[in-house]
C-alpha cells in the first residue's frame, strides 16, 4: 500500500497531465486503477476503467492531435487533488460528429481526482464543452 501525501497526490496528478501533454497514453494508463471511475459533467452515470478512459483519450487526440494541458492551478487535500486547465489544441479531425474545422480551440476544465494506493482511483471532470463545441461548428451559436 502506497503511503500517499498532499503533495504526492499532487505529483501523480501533474505527471499524468505531462505524459498526456507529450502523447504517452500508456503512462497516463499507469497512473489510474484498473477500475477507475470517470465523472463527465454532461452525463447522468460514471464510467468506468482503463480501457474507457484509453478510448476518451484517443478519441480527444484524434480530433486535436497538438491538444496541450495548461494546469493553471492545483491543491491537494487528503486523498484528493483539484485542478483548473486550460485546453488548446486545432480541430483535425471529427468530433462527437463535428468534421475537422482546422480552428484552434481553447476552453476551461475543473477537474478532481480522488488517489488510492498511489493511483488516481476516481475523477470528476467539469469541461466548457459547449464553448469547445461552439468553437469547432459551423454555426456560430450553440
Amino acid at each position: 500500500m502506497a503511503v500517499e501525501t498532499p503533495n504526492g497526490n499532487i505529483a501523480l496528478v501533474r505527471a499524468g497531465f505531462e505524459a498526456f501533454n507529450a502523447g504517452d497514453l500508456d503512462a497516463c494508463v499507469e497512473r489510474i486503477t484498473p477500475d477507475l471511475i470517470i465523472h463527465l459533467a454532461e452525463l447522468p452515470e460514471p464510467l468506468r476503467g482503463r480501457d474507457t478512459w484509453r478510448a476518451g483519450a484517443e478519441l480527444a487526440r484524434q480530433a486535436f492531435p497538438d491538444l496541450h494541458t495548461e494546469v493553471e492551478d492545483i491543491f491537494g487535500s487528503g486523498d484528493r487533488v483539484a485542478v483548473r486547465l486550460t485546453m488548446r489544441g486545432t480541430h483535425e479531425g471529427d468530433y462527437l460528429g463535428i468534421p475537422a474545422s482546422g480552428r484552434p480551440i481553447s476552453y476551461v476544465s475543473h477537474e478532481f481526482y480522488r488517489v488510492q494506493d498511489g493511483l488516481i482511483a476516481e475523477e470528476w471532470i467539469c469541461s466548457d464543452t459547449a464553448g469547445l463545441l461552439r468553437q469547432i461548428s459551423a454555426r456560430e451559436s450553440l
